[in-house]
């Protein structure tokens, strides 16, 4: 059966590649007033690190609605206008970083996607379905299933952080109060990351000492994860995902991959 399957995707990716060359404006165009924000982050860490020179690449998905008063605004990315990808070398507990950031990011643009990305997601997404990576059926939805980290206990883990690396990834919203699904997932099999729901930006700096504060109510943070999936509900406007990896980096690159979905 699943030989058949797979021989099977790639008409479907060359139909669905044909098909929108000629009525593209009708398949991909939505009547609610969400939109889609994708971006990459590439983080290079410096000598400071015990994870010397390795490199980590977040993909991020970002979906929102819009204000009812930005309807008729048209937030489509313009490459032509904006410098592309901003680059800043950062420090994070008295150690630097090289930080490489698309313009997507700042929560004004809309991500419109490619033809044959559209389709290679579709069909991605299809295979993880049926290799239990993904749980959901739904192509524009991805929900990761609950794998802890199995190379250390979760005690271990969270002192193996407090040194770590922590990125942060801004909600988009126009509300003062929302909710937001969100999943998450990692190719390192040595370690495990923790995965918070913060009320800002702040909270990067104060993430492994006193000052640090999360939500704390079930779904909004995991713990030794290496996939998680989750609902934080009642957060507010500034708030965002804290993501932190150990500072003990082998592979040369870790992937982390994120959905974010606001309800």
């Amino acid at each position: 059966m699943k030989p058949i399957f797979y021989m099977i995707l790639p008409v479907i990716a060359f139909s669905i590649i044909f098909v929108n060359a000629f009525f593209g404006h009708l398949i991909f165009e939505s009547e609610s007033n969400q939109v889609v924000n994708k971006y990459t982050v590439y983080v290079h860490l410096l000598s400071e690190w015990d994870s010397d020179s390795k490199n980590i690449i977040f993909d991020i998905t970002n979906s929102w609605y819009k204000s009812d008063k930005d309807e008729n605004i048209n937030p489509v990315f313009d490459a032509e206008s904006k410098e592309y990808n901003t680059n800043q070398l950062q420090e994070i507990n008295d150690k630097s970083f090289v930080e490489l950031k698309h313009e997507f990011s700042d929560c004004q643009e809309e991500w419109q996607p490619m033809i044959y990305r559209k389709a290679v997601d579709t069909i991605r997404h299809e295979i993880e379905y049926v290799q239990g990576k993904q749980l959901s059926i739904n192509p524009d939805i991805s929900v990761y299933p609950n794998i802890e980290n199995k190379n250390y206990d979760n005690s271990k883990q969270q002192s193996k952080i407090k040194n770590g690396f922590a990125q942060f990834f801004p909600i988009c919203t126009s509300k003062e109060i929302t909710s937001y699904d969100y999943s998450i997932k990692t190719d390192n099999k040595d370690l495990g990351f923790d995965v918070y729901f913060v009320s800002s930006s702040i909270q990067r700096e104060n993430f492994g000492n006193s000052e640090f504060n999360s939500y704390t109510e079930l779904g909004c943070y995991g713990q030794n994860k290496q996939s998680y999936s989750g609902t934080c509900k009642n957060i507010q406007k500034d708030s965002g995902l804290l993501v932190i990896f150990p500072d003990e980096l082998k592979p040369w690159i870790t992937k982390v991959t994120i959905n974010l979905y606001e309800n």
